[in-house]
């Protein structure tokens, strides 16, 4: 065995360093006044914590977008990137429900409402709302995000009755220590509080105790004849509060289970039958806090499912929201402080909010639609992190094969143009970022027409990502049993099309629509491999250098009307047109549109030479493309395309160079072979015609 060997004492060292230094102690309640008062962010309510955990891991601010990226979303610091997440729009709808829980934070109404993720199946919204809490527990362990809560102690002293099993008893509902000091003494402290916060909300704290811990305040008060102070000093301990999802503390994932058993006693707690023998039915010592809603108490409630509940069951959500209360049966009603978070797919939500029953439940909802990814390569980017994450075997990924598959997946949830000037192809690429500064497409008019006409909003159906990372694996598995090193395209392809119809969550109605839409893909594919081909067949980076420096020298002398020097003779002469057109025409750039065309890249030449940068053609998408294309027309009557159509020999030096070209733009050898066939035949087939 090599390298270094984990110790146990290195591995204690560690954990116990991770772990707040006052995790296991107890402080006096004079000691958490003093703390508050020197931070006052301590005394947070659920909303405000949450929303400053989303600034604390870090932020973008995206100027285009108009929008905020939070990191433990785009970058995932926690998990060094394992979990991020890919698309605008899915950090549109993030950015969307941080905005409802910091308006909550500032009391301006979301605090009183269920924050909604809705969207289909496999869009991220479960896989957000997990991160979302696993951060929260990490947040808790931290300086910034600490809270406290507090437990009775030497109750058995006071009160006759008292268990001695219960002679220390920790608040049950995880209270903030400021509830055990009567309203009016409680503001005047909040009221200071707010004079040194710095923050864009302020501290408020009306709760009433829990029903049990007010039964020892009361019992307490009396034996010390109203003094709190000896009360405090004498019965109550500080402790810190870390949120746990495992020890359901502060933390609580509620899922619906058979609709004909559905108790509310599951979110509001029941009696505690162990008790009722000690303290008698009606003694608010009697009751077990261990319903959803007290567990999540000053964190997060997150309901999976949220709307398969049945609707007598979704009514303890309209107190739980306006009133922020929950009243168990048989019992008083109990002050809750957490944000409450709900998930459901698509049919059920159609079903309730068609539902005029359920009008008071949907009033109390803020819905954040969770669409499927609109941009193919971000779509691409969800399956690589798929095969990064997984054990995936020694297999060559071929060039476009995941933005493909992607590019499929997009087809399917994007809204047919109402346009006849933009196709559905040309709208998933320009989804992609993909125009040209003369093309005449508007993204934003195609968002706004395609929100429109959606029935709930674009990218909220199609074909989910679980489908295609699910054929993607299955066509990774298969080409290593026919002892395949790579994975193609072609191959994925194969997969989509046979076992389209065996998918559970895809319509028969689409069928025949998503086959045209994968022929689509083909076709794009194919355009893109020839491309591939020629730049094996043809490609010379030290002539696209030169050609790109000639053209820029002519662009620049047509822009200011002057003369450039020939290269063979030496004179002064004007610049060749002709060289210009044969360059511009490879993008079919028009003749009234070649001066926007020679001002754009002559923009770009000056703005990259006063950020001090050379000028590389390889660097302007746009130039490069032209360039390729017309080093293909000089070159390819050189190539002999025979060989790219005669059998399967590629043991000639010729096609050996072609091959090594190819793998140079990532293919493998068996790849490279692979689009030879495909594409070469292709690229022969015109060229031979013309």
């Amino acid at each position: 065995m090599t390298g270094d060997i984990e110790t146990l004492e290195q591995l204690s060292t560690d954990y116990k360093e991770s772990m707040p230094a006052d995790l296991r102690e107890t402080k006096s309640f004079d000691w958490y006044l003093e703390e508050v008062y020197e931070d006052p962010k301590v005394a947070r309510n659920a909303h405000q914590r949450v929303a400053d955990m989303f600034d604390y891991y870090g932020t973008t601010y995206d100027e285009t977008e108009g929008m905020v990226e939070y990191q433990l979303a785009s970058e995932d610091p926690l998990g060094d990137g394992e979990n991020t997440f890919y698309g605008k729009v899915i950090h549109q709808s993030i950015h969307e429900f941080v905005n409802k829980v910091k308006s909550g934070a500032r009391r301006l109404g979301p605090e009183r409402r269920i924050k909604l993720l809705l969207g289909p199946v496999g869009s991220g919204k479960s896989h957000f709302d997990k991160q979302v809490r696993q951060y929260f527990e990490d947040y808790t362990l931290r300086e910034d995000g600490r809270m406290y809560t507090f437990r009775w102690t030497n109750l058995c002293d006071v009160i006759q009755d008292q268990d001695p099993a219960d002679d220390t008893v920790r608040s049950p509902m995880n209270q903030d220590p400021l509830v055990l000091l009567p309203l009016e003494q409680r503001q005047r402290v909040i009221d200071d509080l707010n004079e040194n916060l710095d923050a864009p909300y302020t501290i408020q704290n009306e709760q009433a105790l829990d029903p049990e811990s007010e039964f020892y305040m009361d019992k307490l008060l009396a034996y010390y004849e109203d003094d709190l102070q000896q009360v405090l000093e004498n019965h109550v301990e500080i402790v810190r509060f870390v949120a746990d999802e495992n020890k359901r503390q502060g933390l609580e994932t509620f899922e619906p289970k058979d609709k004909k058993n559905q108790d509310e006693t599951e979110l509001t707690g029941d009696v505690n039958y162990s008790k009722i023998a000690i303290y008698g039915e009606s003694d608010p010592r009697a009751f077990d806090y261990s319903g959803a809603f007290c567990n999540a108490n000053r964190g997060i409630f997150s309901g999976e499912e949220l709307l398969k509940l049945q609707r007598e069951f979704l009514y303890d959500f309209l107190h739980a929201t306006q009133e922020q209360t929950i009243k168990p049966k048989n019992n008083p009603r109990i002050d809750i402080d957490q944000v409450i978070v709900g998930r459901t797919n698509m049919p059920e939500y159609k079903d309730k909010k068609g539902d005029e029953k359920m009008e008071a439940f949907n009033d109390r909802t803020k819905r954040i639609d969770f669409p499927y990814v609109l941009s193919y390569e971000d779509e691409a980017s969800i399956y690589e992190k798929m095969l990064n994450n997984a054990d995936v075997p020694d297999i060559n990924v071929e060039p476009h094969t995941l933005e493909m598959a992607g590019l499929f997946g997009v087809l399917t949830r994007i809204e047919e143009p109402d346009t006849e000037t933009v196709g559905l192809l040309s709208k998933a690429k320009a989804y992609n970022g993909e125009i040209d500064e003369g093309d005449d497409i508007d993204t934003k008019k195609l968002r706004e027409e395609a929100e429109a006409k959606a029935e709930i909003g674009e990218g909220m159906v199609g074909v989910s990502p679980r489908f295609i990372g699910d054929e993607i694996a299955e066509a990774i598995m298969d080409s290593k049993h026919r002892q395949r090193g790579f994975l193609s395209p072609l191959t994925v392809f194969n997969f989509f099309e046979e076992n389209l119809e065996h998918h559970g969550s895809i319509p028969e109605d689409n069928f025949e629509q998503y086959y045209r839409y994968l022929e689509t893909v083909r076709e794009e594919y194919k355009e893109r491999a020839i491309e591939d081909v020629r730049h094996a067949l043809a490609y010379d980076i030290d002539e696209i250098q030169r050609q790109g420096e000639k053209y820029m020298d002519h662009v620049m002398a047509y822009i200011d009307d002057d003369t450039i020097e020939d290269e063979l003779t030496g004179r002064e002469q004007e610049p060749d047109e002709t060289f210009l057109r044969s360059v511009e025409e490879k993008l079919d750039i028009p003749e009234d549109r070649k001066e926007d065309f020679r001002q754009e890249v002559s923009n770009w030449v000056s703005r990259r030479a006063r950020e001090g940068e050379a000028f590389n053609p390889q660097d302007n998408e746009r130039l490069r493309r032209a360039l390729e294309r017309k080093l293909w027309e000089d070159k390819k009557h050189n190539i002999n395309f025979s060989a790219l159509v005669s059998a399967n020999d590629f043991d000639d030096d010729e096609r050996s160079a072609w091959i090594d070209a190819l793998i140079e733009q990532g293919y493998s050898e068996g790849g490279a072979k692979e689009v030879l066939e495909f594409a070469g035949a292709e690229v022969a087939k015109t060229e031979m015609e013309d």
